[in-house]
Parts: structure tokens; sequence; C-alpha cells
């Protein structure tokens, strides 16, 4: 038996310049972060020659690997190279459409265990280079690339999307002291499940084509860039909520679906509360409100936003790890 451990993550700032048709003509660039909530992907093998899929409240068991459904699970399962007698089961920490890049996750997750199931060790580069072709090139999904990357790096990093389809990559070399003050001032805030998922990412992919868009993503990039030099000087954590609200504002204009009546007047309400700044994660349209808000405004905040579920973490430094092997 195999057990993987793979972190969630929030991004803070050039969430869609992963896209291909960004990236394509011009680097694009995020900041993001592992975080301490996590997808567990558990691989053991059948005493018959059956594959056994158990995710969520589903239960798959198929003869052959065509027969999968869950398209994640069959692709990687052809792409490993294992085609019979396995039980696969996955649990998460949080739940699929919460904007904490859980597909990513679960797909380099997955990667990890079924390598290991075979005695193969990959490196945190193959396990994301591989689980964004299973993605992106395989099933067409309309997703970037910096959910599997941070999902196998870990960390709090700079990721840099090259034309050539290469990434780049460095860790934020950043005070443990400030990382404790971002740590103290963020909150993370739930507001509902996002119903419309890849009809929004559908939407940004599309957007990140048009070529009258392109300056609002560069502009999107060049945050990412500047949040990344800032750190590496020590700034303070108190320029995230200048950026996280930038960020948020030019999303907002790009794509119809990210946000909604509902999001808008929790972010004014946070914003009148004594919140600097913040964004909705992942797709948008509903999932986690991240919120930048000095520590002695927040007892104000959470009060104005006390019918949305907070979710308290940290900041992960290690990416996707096996944890369990018999």
């Amino acid at each position: 038996m195999i057990i993987t451990r793979t972190p969630f993550r929030i991004s803070f700032a050039g969430g869609g310049t992963d896209l291909r048709s960004f990236y394509r003509n011009e680097p694009g660039a995020v900041v993001s972060t592992a975080i301490n909530e996590y997808m567990y992907i558990i691989v053991n093998k059948r005493f018959t020659n059956a594959i056994r899929v158990s995710y969520y409240a589903k239960t798959e068991i198929v003869d052959s690997v065509d027969e999968v459904r869950h398209p994640l699970v069959r692709e990687a399962l052809k792409l490993v190279g294992i085609n019979r007698g396995i039980e696969i089961a996955s649990v998460a920490d949080v739940h699929a459409g919460a904007g904490l890049g859980s597909s990513g996750s679960f797909t380099v997750g997955l990667l990890n265990a079924l390598y290991a199931y075979k005695g193969i060790l990959k490196s945190a580069e193959e396990l994301a280079r591989e689980a964004c072709h299973i993605e992106i090139d395989i099933l067409g999904e309309p997703v970037g690339k910096q959910d599997q990357y941070i999902a196998a790096y870990g960390g709090f990093r700079y990721f840099q999307f090259n034309p050539d389809e290469s990434v780049t990559t460095e860790p934020i070399i950043w005070s443990a002291e400030h990382k404790e003050e971002l740590i103290q001032n963020l909150l993370l805030l739930y507001t509902g499940d996002i119903h419309e998922t890849r009809s929004i990412l559908q939407e940004l992919k599309e957007k990140t084509q048009q070529p009258n868009n392109m300056a609002s993503l560069s502009k999107m990039r060049d945050m990412a860039i500047e949040l990344k030099d800032q750190l590496n000087s020590n700034a303070a954590a108190s320029i995230f909520g200048g950026t996280l609200d930038r960020g948020w504002q030019l999303k907002k204009e790009l794509v119809s679906g990210i946000s909604n009546d509902k999001i808008d007047e929790c972010y004014e309400r946070a914003l009148n509360a004594g919140a600097l700044g913040g964004k909705v994660l992942g797709a948008g349209g509903g999932g986690f409100l991240l919120l930048y808000c000095p520590k002695s405004k927040q007892t104000m905040v959470r009060k104005a936003l006390s019918d949305l579920p907070a979710l308290e973490f940290s900041f992960e430094p290690e990416g996707s790890k096996i944890i369990h092997v018999i």
C-alpha cells in the first residue's frame, strides 16, 4: 500500500498568465504558496485483476483501464503503465470546487502514488510536467500550470511559464518574521460551492486569446514579478493588501463569471470592516475568499462576514510526498 499527501494552494498574483493561450506569446508568472490542507491518494494491490477506484461518494469496479470513468485516473494509469489489479482511493481535507487547486493536487498525488507503486521515484518537475500533460494536452481541460507545479514543489514560490513550455521556479526568500506576519494577517472564508468552474475557466482561456486583453494579463504577470522582487527584498507583509485588490479588479474585468452579487457584497463588507484587499481563489464564482486584514481589524471583519465559515491554515514547505509504504 502506498499513500501520498499533496498540498492544496493559494495564489497571490499572476493567475491566468499560466494558461498556454497567454504564455505561448510571452512568459507568464505566478506567486503562490502551498498550504497545510491536503489531498491523500491511497494505492493498493487487489487480489483480482479488476481496477477499483473510489472518490468522494463514487466507486468504480472495472475490468480494463479504458472502462475507468474518472478521466484523471484513467489517463494516469495509462501514462504510468498500470492496467490491472489495483485499488485507488482519494481523501481530501477540502472538497473539490473550493478554489484551492484540488484537481492539480489530485493528479500530482496520483502520479506520485502510482509511480511509487511501481518502485519509481519521480522528481517534482517530472510530476508537475506529467500532470499538466494529462490535464491540458490529453484531456483538453481549460486550465493553467500553476496548480500542478505548486502541488509538486510545495513552499512559497515564484513560477515563470515560458513560450517553449518550460517552467522555471525559485523559492521566495523572505524572512520568517514577515511570513509569520502574513499568516497572521490572512483570512480564508468560504463563500459557497462553485457551480460553473469549467465555463469560467473556458471564458478565461478564450479571453487570453483576444489581443485586446493582453495588456491586462501582462499587468497581472508584472504584478507577480513585482511581488516576487519586493518579497526577496524583505518587504513588509502589508504590500499584500494592495496587490490582492489590484489583481482581483483586473481579473473581474476579464471574466464575467468570476464574481457575482454575493461575492461583491461580501468583499465590500470586508473592506468596510478593515480588510485591505483580497480575491476569490481559483476559477471564482464561489469557493474561498482570501483577505489580507491586519490582525487588529480581524474581529470586525469576521463579525461582518459571520455567515462565511473560516478555514484556519498555514504555509506548507513541502510538495507531494509519500507518507506511507507497506
